[in-house]
Order: C-alpha cells, then structure tokens, then sequence
C-alpha cells in the first residue's frame, strides 16, 4: 500500500458514506405517526390500567427506549412521567426501599434523551428532595425518588405517555412499594411542568461516558481509570482552558508556560496527551488546549493507552473533549467575567428548537476574550465561535452538523533558566515576571476551522450505525524566541528567533462504525465494529532561525540587533493512517463482564524539506502497522463495588533511520491495570482506587557504535497508585479528589544513567476541590468552595541535572444562585505562594499563576 492508493481509498470511502447518507435519508426520514403529549390535567384516562410487574425479565427482553421524562404537580405530590408511547405495559418493574428513597429498576428500558443519559430534579415538590432517572447499564434504568424525611408512596399506572409513577407526599408511616390502581390526577388543578436541560446542576458525578469503549457504558463496567470534569465542575472553578480543569486530576501536568500559546501535559509519568474531540482524534487541538471553554460541556480523562479505540499515541493517556449540543427546549445564558490582570470575557449560549415539531435544534455559543499576563508583556485576545444544528428524523436518526472558529493571539513564552529561579545564581534571584523574549516582536496567531458532522442511526433496540467526519484547519504565524545557552557568568543568555508565516496544520478523519447487541445462550455481547482513516498534514512556509545579541537576564535590553541566519527552509509533512478495530463487551453473568479488542492500524510518514542555505531538498517516506490488544474483566460481587483486571497496548511511530537507513520501528506501551471502583450514598458517590505498570519500550537513545545516530533499546517505566473521588456528600455538598503516586523511571539507555527519574512526574501529587450551596431557607442560592492543590518535587530533565520544588496551592470561591442570576467570585493562589509549574530544559522553567482573583455574571433565562 503507498500514499496513492490510501489516498484514493480515503476519499472513495468519504464519497462512498456520503453516497449512502444522501439515499438512506430520505427512506429513514418518512413521517411516523405522533401524537402530541397532553399536560397532565389534560390527559383523559377512562381506563387506568395497573402495571404488572416482573421480578426476572424473560431470555428474550426487548428493550424498550424512555424518549423523554417529565415531573408534573399533583394535589397528592407529583407525577414522574417515562415517556415510552404505548409501550409502556411491557416495561418490567422491580421496586425497593432504601432508606428515604423508593427506588425502582426497570431491566428492559434504556433512557434516550436529548440533552444527555440522566434526569435530575432537586426539590420538584414539598417534602420530595430529589427525583433522578439514569441508565443503569445498557440495557436497564433505574427511577429514584427521595423523601426529605420520610419515605414516598409511589403507585404505578399506564397512560397514552408512558409509564407514570404517582408519588404522594403525605404518608406518615415508612411503607413498602405498593400496587393498587391509582386514583386519577386533580384535572381541575393547572399542573406545573418541569423539565431538566443538559447536565443536572450541581452534580460532579457522570455515571456513563464513551471514552473508554465508544459506546455508551457505565463508568463501573469499564475495567480502565476514568475521571471526568462535567460543565458543573468548569463552571464553579472559573476554569478557562484545559489545563485549569485537568489539574484535579493530580498527575496531569502542564509544561509549557502560564500563557497558554501552546500545550502539553504528562499523565502517568509519560508527557504528551491525546486529544479527541467528540470522540475523534484531534491533533491540531493538541497544540491549542489552552483556549477557552465556552463550548464545552465537559472533559473526560482515559489513564493509559487508547490505541486500541484511537489508533496510534502516547501510552499515558488521552483527553476527550466534549462540546456542547443543542437542547429541546428553549436557552439563553449571557455572561460577563472580569479580573485581575485586566481580564475580561464576554459571552453567550443560546439553544432550543428551530422547528415547533422540534426536530431541528440549534445551539450558538460565542465568546471573546482579552487578557495580559502576570509574566511582562505577554497580552492574549481570543475570539470563539461555534454554532451547532441537529436535525432529528425520527426517533432513531438524527444529524448534528458542527462548526466553530477559534482566533488566538498570544506571544510565545520562553520560560526562565533554572539557575536563579529553581537553583542558586550567584548574581541572586531571576523576577518571576520577567520576560526574555523579545518584548513587542514576539507573537503567536492561530486560527482555528472546524467543521464536521454526526449520522447516526438506530435500526432497532439492539443494532445502531454512526457515521462521524470532521476537517481541522489550524493557520499560525509565529515570531518566537527560544533559549540556547546561559553564559558562564550565568548572567547573560544566547538566544535565537523563529519566524513563519501562514503556515497550515490540517486534519481530516471519518469514522465509521457499527454497535449490535446479540446473545450466546445466556451470555450478552455488545459488538463495536468499526474503522477510520485519517490524513494529517503540516505545511511550513519559509522559516528562518536567526540569533540575537546576548541579554543580561537581570536588566534585560530588548530589540537587539539580529545576526545572522542560521536556519531556513520549508517543510511538508503528510501522515495518512487507517485502522479496523474490533470489540465485545461480554456480559457472562450479571456480575462478571469481560472486554475484549483489538485494532489493526497501517500509517505512513511523508516528509519532503528544502533548505534554502544548501539549496538542498530531501524526500523521506516511511511505512508502519501495528496491532493493539486488550483485554480486560470485572466482576461486581455486590451491586456498589466492581473489581477489575486489564491488560492495554499502544503504538506511538518513530519516524526516521538509524545507522544504515534501518527505518525505527514504533515504540510501544504496555500497561497492566488492576482496582476497584464503588458507589456509596445510594450512587451519589463514587470512589475509583487503580495501580498500573506502564512500559515504553523501542525508545530511541544515541548509538555507542555509531556516533551521531541512534538505535531503539531505550526503555521507560512508571508503576503507580491512584485514588479519585467525586459525588455529592450531602444535599448541595459536591467534591472531587484524587490521589497519585508515581515512581516514572528510566529503564534502558545509552544517554541517561538507568535509575533517573522521568522529568515532570512528581512522587506525589493530591488536588481536592468541594463546594456547597445551601439548598433551601432565606440564605438559599448561598455558598463556596475551597480547593487544595499539592505538587510533589520533580526533575527538570531526564539527566535529573536540577530539581523543581514541591508547592500547596489553595483557591476558594463565593456563590450565588438564585432563579436566573449566578454571581461568582473565584480567587486561586489565595496565599500567593510562589511555585514552579514545569520545565523543559534548564534554560525554560515555568512559574505558575500568582494570586488571581475573577468576578463572573451569568444570567439565564
């Protein structure tokens, strides 16, 4: 196979799902007949029909999808109302009493709403806390309603809707789940309709993600780490980028600077994390994490590899990033933030329907933002735009179409030497402030396009298709100074400057693939077969490298006098890649899952450099494949607690020759994984408690044979400890903690003395975060949140040649929320403690944020 023939097999297959797009439409887009859904006092019910219950489903169950879930006021209670149509007779109930709450499962239904996989609603009626419907796993839901002190009596009949609970307030006794024939709603009574849009308020906890299986799971039968930041979380921390929601998960580290121009992170001792976005492989965001989540609804964090559902990576992890999507009923939120160092943003967000049969949905969010810096002259501007549809066929086909600009401007920051900030400088300390780029000519202009779409398709309960494509434009122009040596004086720093222009980093990637559900005997499977291509590539336009005159790093003379050019030339580099991946999600018992996957990936590396000095151009070509096994089990000797065993491999290729033009071979990940993750307070809490071994091996290190090339016996490893916790304690009380111990050393090496310590992977790191707001009485709406951020030491360099120390960082916040109006003040680094974020080399060390404090307005109607 060779560049042409990927190339062709690219496109014919985007015609080819285009094609079959455009002709399936039509078909799955006829009428089905509909009814509209009456209010409660509306709905005529000459016959009330009890429902009959089922305590052990049949072999043969169908599944039956809740389209929607409404909380209607009755002169009892309230109604909490499954919309399944008519088939709500089949739905196979089993209640339960725990504690104040009537809880009911429900092991043939499956919760398919609009705006997400739960339904929540705090405090619908009086002396009714909370009523939540989730998906339980994939082929069951469980409905809860709590009592403030005293448990519900909940009855249970059919209506034209669905299947309707009827919860009555007034009992005075604790009472078992009863059965009687309900007495009908009060028709002369106007009822009030509530319904939840997108994630639940005030919840941190996400039981179900896609991340790990790219199907929709429970958290708990996925035998791999998981953490995720909801909308929520964002939001109470006054986070602006990535690198502000990642930190609560302890071992995921920035290095690069404050000013956010470029990131990067380490997870589990190994830097440079994976990106998607919506699930799709999403380089170009590699480099633009530090821009603004005005769109997005939440982050999830995959620990170790990913290989086998996203093809070829880093070992330590992959961030997925999930934007916002349109909501059925009407939303408008506009928001104004303002702070130190001369920070403001305005924004909004505005979803509903287009249509009054509200199949086509919109959603529009659009931010800017201007911002200087606590380092000297770096200043920030950053405009996003990002407009959603979805247009919904029937119950079973939808199309999301997605778009969204970026435009960031912000200098690139070249850190600090470690001698006078982390290490002793005769000539005394260097200010953290200060600035040794070149102050007015440094500059970093990215432009980021996105746009894309999102088919999918349920042909029945069990099978469904989705069909995913998404292009990526980033152009950047950049002017950047980067250190070269400290003098021995350690005074006086030799620098060089970088300049290009309109240069293009494009993406393009289709995936495609099928989900089914079938039994063997009485073994589930849930089957994912899929496969995507992906084209990748990188123009730089004519780049020069020249250096500059020395700078005194303790009384700095910017504009200096450039010397000669030392590099120019131009590049193209186009990586094109397709993979066939495999998996099933074996259900042998109720209690007992088994995961199973593979993937199949070939990619190629094309590389054609023209250097102008020589007036040289070199063509380099470079084919490779690899296949990514996993294996993984859990097993949940009570409901609340799921034990698990997995064993993941990654790729990541090495693109170039050693002595003889042998090509590199890609290094590999190899993580073995056992823990145990829990639910407590009846699933309002979650514990998740992992140890892992990650090995990378085929790391390139210098040739002792052969100097100036390299061979492929480096080797690296990191064993750890983690420990997350995320939920809600008590009514209004939310926390999210982690833990993590890492021991990240060198293996293998002809460079590095075997023993050292993987650079910016702390020993330990601890980050816990809690907020609460009173629910109820005259101070209602009222409330903080405090969080303590812990960093262990951590080498600077592989040769572990200087040392970062190990800081605490607090931050705090104050709330109110109340109807519409959420006012928030965050304050982080409230002490000012002076610490160090990163570093890359002995000559760029980066110092984190001091003392800031950001006041934000939100009002949402």
């Amino acid at each position: 196979m060779n560049l042409q023939i990927i190339s062709i097999f690219f496109w014919q297959s985007l015609l080819v799902t285009s094609s079959l797009f455009a002709f399936t439409v039509p078909v799955l887009g006829k009428e089905i007949p509909t009814r509209k859904i009456s209010l409660l006092n509306q709905i005529k019910r000459p016959k009330t029909q009890m429902l009959v219950q089922s305590q052990t489903p049949t072999s043969q169950t169908e599944v039956i999808s809740v389209t929607g879930v409404k909380v209607n006021s009755t002169d009892k209670g309230l109604e909490v109302i499954l919309e399944t149509g008519v088939k709500s007779d089949r739905l196979q109930v089993t209640p339960k009493i725990e504690g104040n709450s009537y809880i009911a499962d429900i092991p043939n239904a499956q919760l398919r709403l609009i705006s997400g996989d739960r339904f929540r609603e705090s405090k619908p009626a009086a002396g009714i806390a909370e009523v939540t419907v989730t998906n339980v796993d994939a082929n069951s839901i469980r409905v809860t309603v709590t009592g403030e002190a005293l448990v519900p009596t909940v009855e249970l009949f059919d209506s034209n809707e669905g299947l309707v609970f009827g919860v009555s307030t007034v009992t005075l006794t604790v009472q078992q789940p009863t059965q009687t024939t309900p007495k009908p709603a009060n028709e002369d009574k106007q009822p009030i309709e509530l319904e939840v849009i997108g994630t639940p308020e005030g919840s941190y906890q996400v039981p179900r993600t896609s991340v790990g299986t790219k199907t929709e799971t429970p958290l708990r039968d996925i035998p791999q780490s998981i953490q995720i930041a909801p909308r929520q979380l964002i939001e109470d921390q006054g986070a602006r980028d990535v690198q502000d929601v990642l930190k609560n998960f302890g071992i995921v580290q920035s290095v690069f600077g404050p000013s956010r121009s470029t990131t990067s992170f380490g997870i589990r001792g190994f830097e440079g994390l994976n990106t998607l976005r919506n699930g799709l492989r999403d380089n170009v965001n590699r480099s633009t994490l530090g821009t603004n989540l005005t769109n997005v609804e939440r982050i999830e964090v995959l620990k170790g590899p990913g290989s086998i559902l996203y093809g070829q990576g880093n070992p330590g992890g992959t961030v997925n990033i999930v934007t916002k999507q349109p909501l059925s009923e009407p939303y408008y939120s506009i928001e104004l933030s303002g702070g130190s160092y001369d920070f403001y943003k305005p924004a909004i967000d505005f979803s509903g329907p287009v249509t009054s049969d509200k199949k086509l949905l919109y959603r529009l969010n659009v931010s800017y933002e201007n911002s200087n810096y606590f380092r000297d002259y770096i200043h920030g501007i950053l405009l996003n735009i990002a407009p959603v549809l979805t247009y919904r066929f029937n119950e079973n086909t939808k199309l999301t179409l997605e778009a969204e600009y970026q435009n960031r401007s912000v200098p690139i920051d070249p850190g600090l030497p470690a001698a006078g900030t982390v290490s002793r400088n005769p000539n005394g300390k260097i200010p953290l402030e200060r600035y040794l780029g070149e102050e007015g000519t440094d500059l970093g202009k990215r432009r980021t396009y996105r746009i894309g779409y999102d088919f999918e398709h349920r042909f029945n309960e069990n099978w469904s298709l989705q069909n995913t494509f998404h292009l990526l434009s980033l152009n950047f122009d950049q002017k950047a100074t980067f250190p070269l040596s400290l003098q021995a004086n350690n005074r006086f720093l030799t620098r060089r400057i970088q300049e290009y222009s309109d240069s293009i980093w494009d993406n393009y990637i289709i995936d495609t693939h099928v989900v089914g559900k079938v039994n063997t005997g009485s073994i589930q499977h849930q089957l994912l077969l899929g496969f995507d291509l992906y084209r990748d590539i990188i123009f730089f336009s004519p780049t020069t490298q020249q250096n500059l005159a020395l700078i005194n790093v303790f009384n700095p003379v910017y504009r200096q006098p450039r010397g000669s050019i030392a590099v120019a030339n131009k590049s193209l580099t186009r990586n094109d890649a397709i993979g066939i991946y495999l998996q099933d999600q074996i259900a042998l018992t109720g209690n007992l899952k088994l995961l199973l996957g593979g993937r199949f990936d070939y990619i190629e590396n094309y590389v054609r450099n023209t250097n102008f000095l020589t007036n040289r151009t070199t063509i380099a070509y470079q084919p490779d494949s690899a296949f990514s096994p996993r294996v993984g089990i859990v097993y949940q000797p009570i409901e609340p607690i799921s034990l698990y065993a997995s064993y993941d491999r990654s790729f990541l290729q090495n693109v170039g020759s050693g002595f003889g033009g042998v090509l590199y071979q890609p290094s590999r990940g190899t993580q073995y994984e056992v823990g145990v993750k829990t639910d407590w307070l009846n699933n309002k809490l979650s514990a998740n408690l992992a140890l892992y071994q990650l090995t990378f091996d085929n790391v390139l290190t210098n040739d002792l044979r052969n100097p100036g090339f390299n061979v492929q016996t480096g080797e690296q490893r990191s064993r750890g400890v983690e420990l997350n916790l995320v939920g809600e304690i008590l009514p209004g009380w939310n926390i999210i903690a982690s833990y993590n111990y890492i021991d990240a050393r060198i293996t293998k090496d002809n460079t590095y003395k075997v023993g050292n310590r993987i650079n910016n992977a702390p020993e330990n790191s601890l980050s816990l975060w809690n907020t609460y707001i009173i629910p109820s009485g005259g101070w209602k709406g009222f409330g903080g949140g405090i969080g303590l951020y812990y960093v262990g030491e951590r080498e600077g360099d592989l040769g572990n040649t200087f040392q970062l120390p190990s800081y605490f960082r607090t931050d705090a916040a104050i709330y109110y929320r109340r109807n519409n109006l959420n006012v928030a003040l965050n304050l982080k680094n409230i002490f000012n403690v002076d610490y160090f974020q990163s570093a890359r080399s002995s000559l760029q060390v980066y110092p984190g944020d001091p003392f800031t404090a950001e006041f934000t307005v939100r009002w949402q109607f």
